[in-house]
């Protein structure tokens, strides 16, 4: 088993700002329809959220390729707590590296909102040694070793 591991942070400043621009565009790019409710146009909830979907897109380790930022939904339980719901192809590729009990922790001050995501992995997404092998043999090839 390996841990799963993401964590981004952003400045509030930068949403509200394409909030400001594009609002209807971005909420519905980024956002589901339950976490537009949820938020009521908070920006740093908006933010955390944003910053939320990058760090669970970092642990499944894609980055934002192939995956729809609507396909990772942050909503809290009835206490409050964020949860993690995966759609499409982020529930596919969670699937298909094992990922399970994927937990999350949203935090912001006045400038910025931070989000990390620790998951639990079956299935190593990688060969750590091949992939360490093959990486030295790229360097080699260009002269950077």
């Amino acid at each position: 088993m390996e841990y799963a591991v993401g964590i981004d942070v952003i400045e509030i400043a930068r949403v509200a700002s394409v909030l400001a621009r594009h609002p209807r565009r971005f909420l519905q790019r980024v956002y589901t329809p339950e976490e537009v409710a949820f938020c009521r146009g908070r920006v740093s909830e908006l933010a955390a959220r944003f910053a939320a979907k990058e760090a669970v897109m970092k642990a499944l380790g894609t980055g934002a390729r192939g995956l729809a930022w609507r396909e990772i939904e942050i909503l809290p339980n009835p206490r409050g707590k964020p949860l993690v719901y995966l759609h499409g192809q982020a529930r596919q590729r969670a699937d298909r590296i094992g990922l399970r009990g994927v937990d999350v922790s949203l935090t912001h001050s006045r400038e910025l909102a931070i989000a990390a995501v620790v998951g639990a992995a079956d299935n190593a997404p990688i060969d750590r040694q091949e992939h360490r092998a093959r990486l030295v043999a790229w360097l080699k090839e260009r002269g950077r070793l």
